[in-house]
């Protein structure tokens, strides 16, 4: 395909040609002419001298036009010569020429001007329609990068590694996941119920944690993405959120079978801004919410700990490449509504300078998270870095990367005369009419730190890793699922007030085994324990005829099994596609 330059001498050329053509025909046409009329007249009659045809005399006035004639056949003849001349010497200096025209069009009118190094050349007598060459178009603007498009991610951590979605439309691309497990807990509960986790729930049973069907909708800039749950996930989340216990409608039904479902617009400002609405991931603590996109199945308690979800809007904006920030306008803290009157704040801050580090942190601020507690106001920062150290597809190990989280938060606020005032900072004192109140130090200080690497083209991972929290007054710890306890119904077994201790710490081993990037095979070891009984020990923590009176509630004569520490195997097989 020539390029625009070269567009303007093969039709300055084409021009030429056409026109030498139209010449040589005339020319072709009068030589015809001049031929017939230089005859003699005997020449007009008709073979045999046939009867009935008059004979032009030789002395008449035609034979004495055609000298004149002539003579003016050979000069049209010698200027056809001539301009055909000028035009061939016009089309050799095209052709040697190295710069091709380039027409510009003036600021005071639209007259296009020829510039090259053949620009001398005249077109006079030319015919208009063929002495103006054709117009370049002014060249394309280049389209603006896509967002984090120049590496592949998926060796992040809370990434998925799927490459290439196995279908895609212009429309919709879908998307599928299972997550099914089973759990071997050596404190061997009765019950088999695992408490104080978010992502394991039942022992030596084969559960199906999550199960996914939607995919992202994108069609004229509109977009939308839907991702259902069901299995585990459909009860233990909603499960864990307190906001509809106040007001009607139930919200946890409402939502409970879709874990992402929101609808939105993408604005061709910048390198992009998207506009959602609806629930949405929120990425606090790093990991995933699935399972199949983290390098561990159970992660540390700044992940486990913190929202999955949020319920609310988001903007997206992507000044560059490289970097995100997207602030939100949310319900709460992981929640379908809003536990008091107020919404939450935040944003995310993501930055990827290369395909080898990423910068990742996400602020809340302003909510007013605890169910009834409309004074208590919650902050909380996430901040996290993935290092990609090590790559070399063509040895054993074949790639190798680290992340690091750290979180802090607190609550400050409440009713010091019901007990329920906190502080930020140091217990404090607050004087309500002349009497003085306790306001317990209700923070959240904690990390986790996890290295992984990939083996034999990436066919297998392995992870170590591990974290640690401290948390007075227990306003993120999960709460144990004690006689169907819930988030909103609380528990006498296991208090949440504030000032309660409670610090937490964990290691775990993960080892992977991936022969396609749809599917994982996963066996993991985990170590976790608390300061206080909190995890699931031999007698469970179901009363003995079952669940009894309102959840949560006080049973005479049962005492929930609680232990400082349990080691679990997680085996999963994660599929993503």
């Amino acid at each position: 395909m020539p390029f625009k330059g070269e567009v303007i001498v093969m039709n300055f050329r084409n021009d030429v040609h056409k026109f030498a053509v139209q010449m040589a025909k005339r020319a072709a046409f009068t030589v015809v002419a001049a031929a017939l009329l230089t005859l003699p007249m005997h020449g007009q009659h008709t073979p045999n001298d046939a009867p009935g045809v008059t004979v032009v005399p030789p002395n008449q006035q035609t034979s004495a036009a055609t000298p004149q004639t002539e003579q003016e056949i050979v000069q049209e003849l010698a200027a056809m010569k001539k301009r055909i001349e000028q035009l061939e010497a016009a089309l050799k200096q095209h052709e040697a020429a190295e710069q091709p025209t380039v027409v510009v069009h003036t600021a005071k009118a639209g007259t296009p001007v020829g510039i090259s190094p053949s620009a001398a050349i005249t077109t006079a007598g030319i015919p208009e329609a063929q002495a103006a060459l054709p117009q370049t178009a002014p060249p394309a603007k280049p389209a603006k990068a896509e967002p984090f498009a120049f590496a592949d991610w998926t060796w992040l951590n809370g990434n998925s590694r799927v490459k290439e979605p196995p279908f895609d439309t212009k429309f919709f691309t879908p998307e599928v996941q299972a997550d099914v497990d089973y759990i071997v807990d050596f404190n061997h509960p009765k019950d088999d119920t695992i408490g104080g986790s978010s992502e394991v729930f039942r022992a030596y049973e084969v559960q199906l944690t999550q199960l996914g069907v939607g995919g992202d909708f994108h069609f004229d800039n509109v977009r939308g993405r839907l991702m259902t749950q069901f299995g585990m996930y459909s009860t233990t989340t909603p499960r864990n959120d307190a906001s509809p216990a106040r007001g009607q409608w139930q919200l946890s039904d409402a939502y409970r079978y879709v874990s992402e479902a929101y609808g939105g617009y993408h604005f061709n400002v910048l390198h992009g801004i998207n506009v959602d609405a609806g629930i949405f991931m929120s990425y606090i603590g790093l990991f995933s919410y699935y399972n199949a996109d983290n390098w561990a199945y159970q992660p540390s308690y700044v992940s486990s700990n913190t929202p999955w979800f949020f319920n609310g809007v988001r903007v997206q904006i992507f000044p560059s490449e490289h970097l995100k920030i997207e602030p939100w306008f949310i319900n709460g803290w992981q929640s379908y509504g809003r536990f008091n009157n107020r919404p939450g704040i935040g944003a995310q801050i993501l930055w990827r300078p290369n395909g080898k580090f990423e910068i990742l942190g996400n602020q809340y601020v302003l909510g007013a998270d605890t169910l009834g507690v409309p004074g208590r106001i919650r902050y909380h920062t996430d901040d996290s870095i993935e290092y990609k150290y090590y790559e070399n597809p063509s040895n054993f190990l074949s790639q190798a990367a680290f992340s690091l989280t750290g979180d802090m938060g607190c609550e400050h606020g409440g009713d010091p005369v019901a007990g329920t005032a906190v502080s930020c900072a140091t217990n404090g004192v607050r004087v309500v009419g002349g009497k003085s109140y306790i306001t317990p130090k209700q923070d959240f200080l904690g990390f986790m730190l996890y290295n992984r690497l990939w083996f034999h083209r990436n066919l297998y991972g392995f992870t170590l890793g591990g974290g640690k929290i401290n948390n007075p007054g227990r306003y993120l710890v999960l709460l144990p699922p004690i006689n169907g306890a819930t988030a909103a119904s609380g528990t006498p077994y296991f208090t949440q007030n504030p000032g309660d201790p409670y610090k937490a710490w964990d290691a775990s081993a993960t080892f992977d085994y991936m022969p396609s990037q749809y599917i994982t095979f996963r066996w993991e070891f985990d170590h976790r324990a608390a300061n206080v009984p909190y995890f699931s020990g031999r007698g469970g923590i179901t009363p003995p005829g079952g669940n009894t009176g309102a959840p949560g509630s006080v049973v005479p004569g049962f005492t929930p099994d609680l232990v400082r520490d349990e080691n679990r195997l997680n085996l999963a097989i994660l599929v993503k596609f």
